[in-house]
């Protein structure tokens, strides 16, 4: 049984499948409430949902938050491989390879064979942003891990990096 419906004040979606062993609850980028459950019971639902109340207002407040990326700033791929060759010349670590790719959860990524890949939607974000990015990408070439001298080397070549992460992560990628 799948079923949509408005419950209190956010839409809800049911779906009711025998072959679970328990109640999960999740929220999409839509701000719909969905519950995939073994029981049809209306009455377990709204206890369900009644229990996790709180941490169901605190997720949609947290997508609200979120903010969208910036269309009226769009940038080149070919702006963002200037910089990526800029910050591989200024930091002496070079690359072997720039990809771009559509991801829905990163902004960038760096392979031990010295690919980086860098988010399609990167060039929607600020100027500072991708900076950040392209320096975290290429940090990866000295510290494949995000180890406190990992942090600290890509904080000695862009100063505040710390909050460009933080920007970062309320930018909604989907």
């Amino acid at each position: 049984m799948n079923d949509t419906k408005k419950y209190q004040k956010y839409n809800l979606k049911i779906t009711v499948n025998k072959k679970l062993k328990h109640s999960y609850i999740s929220i999409d980028k839509d701000k719909n409430v969905l519950v995939k459950t073994p029981y049809k019971s209306q009455s377990f639902i709204d206890s369900l949902l009644l229990e996790k109340r709180d941490w169901i207002e605190k997720r949609l407040l947290k997508i609200e938050e979120l903010t969208l990326i910036n269309s009226e700033e769009i940038y080149s791929k070919e702006y963002l491989q200037e910089r990526l060759e800029f910050y591989s010349d200024s930091m002496n670590l070079p690359f072997r390879e720039l990809k771009f790719r559509k991801m829905r959860s990163r902004w960038g990524s760096c392979s031990s064979q010295k690919v980086i890949t860098l988010n399609t939607k990167l060039c929607c974000v600020k100027k500072e942003l991708i900076d950040y990015v392209i320096v975290h990408e290429l940090a990866h070439l000295k510290h494949m891990n995000h180890s406190k001298e990992f942090h600290m080397f890509v904080e000695s070549h862009l100063p505040n990096s710390k909050s460009y992460r933080k920007e970062l992560q309320n930018i909604r990628l989907t």
